[in-house]
């Protein structure tokens, strides 16, 4: 049997600023991907708003929420500031905090939708 852990990640930009828009957003998306890749994480939903995105992921127990945060804000932040000057500016990316939960009362789907949804405005 494969243990997993579910969490369901939403992380907010520093001062709610609008970055990943346009290009940004397609090079935020591949640091995504790529972090979870290093990480052996499996995306189950992802959706990058304005100012916040939500991550819904499949995780080795063994890896902490923490850790995934840490990794994907750091590599996001540092590959970013890199490639787009706009980004540079900002005195930080992200907010130090971030909210988690895991898929424990609710189903897998529900949270997709959840996620799905709010590019709609759900």
């Amino acid at each position: 049997m494969n243990l997993v852990s579910l969490p369901h990640f939403c992380l907010v930009l520093e001062i709610r600023r609008k970055v990943p828009v346009g290009p940004v957003e397609t090079g935020f998306r591949e640091l995504i991907r790529e972090a979870a890749q290093k990480l052996d994480l499996e995306i189950l939903a992802l959706e990058i708003m304005p100012d916040h995105l939500h991550l819904f992921v499949n995780a080795p127990p063994t890896l902490s929420p923490h850790d995934i945060v840490a990794h994907i804000k750091g590599l996001s932040s540092h590959h970013l500031c890199r490639k787009f000057t706009h980004v540079t500016r900002m005195p930080s990316m992200w907010t130090r905090s971030y909210f988690v939960s895991t898929a424990g009362n609710v189903s897998s789907d529900m949270i997709r939708k959840y996620i799905g949804a709010q590019r709609r405005g759900g």
